[in-house]
C-alpha cells in the first residue's frame, strides 16, 4: 500500500532544513557546545609551538604509542589512552597549561579531548603531530 501525499506534506529535505534555521534562529545563530564531545581545548600549528617551545611556560607531552621519536624538551610519555589514568604524571593544577603532541595529530587530539573532559582548562595539542612538525623543518630526536 502507498502512502497518501497531501500537498501540505513536506519534503525531508525541506523538513531537516527548517529545523536547522529553527535552531540557528534558537541559539541567536551559535550552536550550543556538546558538552564531552567538544570538551575544550586549543589546536596548535607547528610554528606556533616552535614560538612557544622559545620561553618554554607549559608541560610537554608525548602521548604516541608506540615511541616513534619525540620534540626537544618533552617533560613526559603518557600513552594517548592511558591520559586518565595517569593524571599523577601530570601537573597537579588542573589550570596548567598542558600541550600534547603524538605523530600524526590523531591520539593527541583524542587525549586533549579527554583531559579538557576531566577539567583541565589549558590544554592545547599539536595539529599534524610530528609529521606536521618535520615538515616544517624542526627536528625530531630519537633515542
Amino acid at each position: 500500500m502507498e502512502p497518501v501525499r497531501t500537498k501540505h506534506a513536506l519534503s525531508r529535505r525541506s523538513a531537516l532544513l527548517l529545523v536547522a534555521t529553527g535552531t540557528v534562529a534558537l541559539f541567536g545563530g551559535r550552536l550550543p557546545a556538546l558538552a564531552a564531545a567538544d570538551a575544550n581545548f586549543t589546536t596548535l600549528t607547528s610554528t606556533q609551538l616552535a614560538a612557544m617551545l622559545q620561553k618554554k611556560d607549559f608541560f610537554f607531552v608525548n602521548v604516541h604509542t608506540p615511541y616513534e621519536g619525540e620534540i626537544k624538551s618533552t617533560d613526559a610519555f603518557i600513552v594517548f589512552d592511558k591520559i586518565a589514568a595517569n593524571l599523577d604524571k601530570l601537573p597537579a593544577d588542573k589550570n596548567a597549561k598542558i600541550v600534547l603532541y603524538c605523530r600524526s595529530g590523531r591520539m593527541s587530539e583524542i587525549a586533549a579531548r579527554e583531559l579538557a573532559s576531566l577539567g583541565y582548562t589549558q590544554v592545547s595539542h599539536l595539529s599534524g603531530g610530528m609529521i606536521d612538525w618535520k615538515k616544517h623543518g624542526y627536528a625530531i630526536v630519537e633515542k
